[in-house]
């Protein structure tokens, strides 16, 4: 095939592009000024969902370290070492991250007893 057979599909193609461009744009066009005399339905509104509770945040290691550092700054250390020997470890990076919450807690009352 030629190159200007090639050229001449190309235009031809470009001219029933517009062609089929323009009928949509006066399809368009006689659709809008059709809903122009009535007013537009009001949208459905439905109720949202209500929100879940929001899942619990992860609790980190660093979390941890901080609060049980605290505790130890304010002279519970024996304790914290006792709360980490609960949980099987002897240092904090040995205890489980599924105990971190219950340790949190655990330190929380340190010092709140009476």
């Amino acid at each position: 095939m030629s190159r200007i057979k090639l050229l001449l599909d190309v235009i031809e193609d470009i001219r029933s592009l517009a062609d089929s461009l323009q009928a949509v744009a006066t399809a368009l066009g006689q659709s809008d000024s059709e809903n122009s005399t009535e007013p537009a339905p009001a949208p459905e509104v439905t109720p949202a969902p209500a929100p879940a509770d929001p899942p619990p945040k992860a609790i980190t290691l660093e979390k941890v370290r901080a609060v049980l550092a605290e505790k130890s700054h304010d002279g519970y250390t024996a304790e914290v070492r006792g709360l980490l020997q609960k949980y099987g470890a002897e240092k904090l990076s040995g205890v489980e991250s599924k105990h971190y919450a219950a340790l949190l807690k655990d330190a929380e009352v340190l010092g709140h007893a009476t």
